[in-house]
């Protein structure tokens, strides 16, 4: 495929002297690779005081430790590569810009590498983003690619480094990336053989200052050769795609020419094959369940169908595709009101968007919400899903908002908000303002661990209060479902400790619900 030149500066790599912000994982792939290629490596975060070597495994880094000042002399850098964390305001990537140092992230620098041909042949690179179903997409990407038999690995966003993808010790040819705002942000030159934007909604306003920039991130995927989007998104489908860019559009209704959709329960590609379109698979097969998961496949069988797999191969993927944990996972039944409750999991549902795609399988729940909001409202989240909602337990920093924008718009949908007092001891609050009664560990089955942390505790009673919120509902209710709406960070080390907070407590409650009937 026609894409941008190789920056001169891959060549120059080996003696340059390359500032690396940031310490984490992407941070230290960088620093790891480019180490050994002879570049002069310095790496800094205001996190850690570590050397570089206990940081980096054994990694050497000539004649630095790691600094904590994220500032400095940058008239001797050749290039500064930055973590996704580092907003575009932030005075370290200002100041590089503003010396005329290039400024490259974790997956820029992947991809320029890859371009040059440093690594061996250029790799396919299937990129998926979007505000919500990106890590689903790009595992049933992966499973598709691995059923066509190629050698595939996802990568990006999902947890491996792109540039350790193409490190590793097995080359894979094909790179399924899942690229976040963020690493799109810093990655501008990446023209992807095949990309999608699933959908966009606010998200991460405060590190890119507005929506319409956010959008603009996600748009950047859209260089690609095959540019597919979500046409059932009002944002995505008016997103610009790149000038020599072929546009698909996926639907969750019945495809028109151009587009993948379904008809008659079967997922249908109406842009590769015949005219009428050519089958691909059961609809009742696809994992998880629910209109989002049904468009999460769709795109991964467009991406795979763009760049030559068959039919069957993207049918034996999807077939053999299971979700990561996190999203939508059940995790315990019980029974109330003579119906099956289901407890579910989708402590990965980290923003509005994603909660009301969680919220979308379900007829009638109690939802679990809250955390850091990241500027994103949840007005929107609260209108569509009013009649939805038995009830809402509103946790986290942000935990206020959601009780807010509930009286506002859902007075009738009864709230309780739990939380760690000054005391130390949970407490429950009822309603938007009414204070309720503070839990005692001797109230509570939860408090009575006292190895427990404070998020724990949390969880463990916002569980036991939808429960009984489920209980007195007067309608049936068919899932308690965590769906925070917003990330982890205030309470917990990430979405999957919080999830499988969720987990314990709601097998804790199930437990003395079946002992005592």
């Amino acid at each position: 495929m026609a894409s941008p030149v190789a920056s001169n500066l891959v060549a120059e790599l080996p003696g340059a002297t390359v500032l690396i912000a940031g310490a984490g994982a992407a941070g230290r792939s960088a620093a790891s690779y480019l180490v050994g290629v002879g570049a002069r490596v310095r790496l800094v975060d205001d996190r850690y005081s570590t050397s570089a070597t206990e940081l980096l495994a054994g990694v050497t880094v000539p004649g630095e430790s790691i600094s904590a000042t994220l500032a400095g002399d940058l008239s001797e850098v050749d290039l500064l590569v930055v973590s996704p964390g580092f907003a575009p305001t932030h005075p370290l990537p200002v100041a590089a810009a503003a010396a005329g140092v290039p400024v490259w992230g974790e997956v820029e620098l992947a991809w320029q590498l890859d371009r040059a041909g440093a690594l061996g042949e250029p790799r396919t690179w299937l990129v998926v983003t979007g505000t919500n179903g990106k890590t689903t997409t790009t595992g049933m990407i992966e499973a598709i690619m691995l059923a066509a038999g190629r050698d595939a690995v996802a990568c990006g966003n999902y947890g491996l480094t792109v540039l350790d993808a193409m490190v590793g010790p097995e080359r894979a040819d094909v790179l399924c990336a899942e690229l976040s705002s963020f690493q799109l942000h810093w990655a501008p030159s990446v023209h992807a053989d095949a990309a999608v934007v699933l959908n966009v909604a606010e998200d991460h306003l405060d590190w890119h200052g507005s929506f319409a920039a956010y959008a603009a991130a996600k748009a950047l995927a859209l260089q690609a050769a095959v540019a597919v989007v979500g046409d059932d998104d009002a944002i995505a489908a008016t997103l610009p795609i790149g000038s020599t860019s072929r546009r698909i559009g996926f639907t969750g209704a019945e495809p028109q020419p151009g587009q993948f959709g379904v008809r008659n329960g079967m997922l249908i590609d109406r842009v590769f094959g015949d005219a009428a379109g050519v089958e691909l698979v059961a609809a009742d097969v696809i994992r998880p369940t629910g209109p989002s998961g049904i468009a999460d496949a769709l795109a991964a069988a467009a991406l795979a169908r763009a760049v030559g797999v068959s039919p069957e191969q993207v049918a034996a993927g999807l077939r053999a595709f299971s979700p990561a944990a996190h999203r939508g996972e059940v995790v315990a039944t019980a029974e109330c009101n003579g119906m099956s409750v289901r407890f579910v999991d989708d402590s990965k549902a980290t923003n509005p968007h994603a909660a009301t795609a969680a919220l979308a399988g379900y007829d009638r729940v109690v939802l679990i919400a809250g955390g850091l909001l990241k500027g994103a409202s949840v007005d929107e989240l609260v209108i569509t899903n009013a009649s939805r909602l038995a009830g809402v337990v509103a946790i986290g920093r942000d935990r206020q908002i959601i009780v807010d924008a509930i009286a506002r718009h859902a007075p009738e949908v009864p709230t309780v908000t739990v939380f760690t007092g000054d005391d130390g001891q949970v407490s429950v609050v009822e309603g938007s303002a009414r204070p309720a009664h503070a839990v005692s560990p001797s109230d509570t089955r939860v408090s009575q661990t006292v190895d427990l942390p404070p998020s724990h505790a949390v969880m463990n009673v916002a569980v036991e209060q939808a429960w009984q919120l489920a209980r007195e509902s007067t309608r049936p209710v068919s899932a308690v479902l965590l769906a925070p709406a917003a990330a982890s960070l205030d309470m917990f080390a990430g979405y999957g400790i919080r999830g499988d907070a969720f987990t314990a407590a709601a097998r804790s409650v199930v437990d003395s619900a079946q002992a005592s009937r």
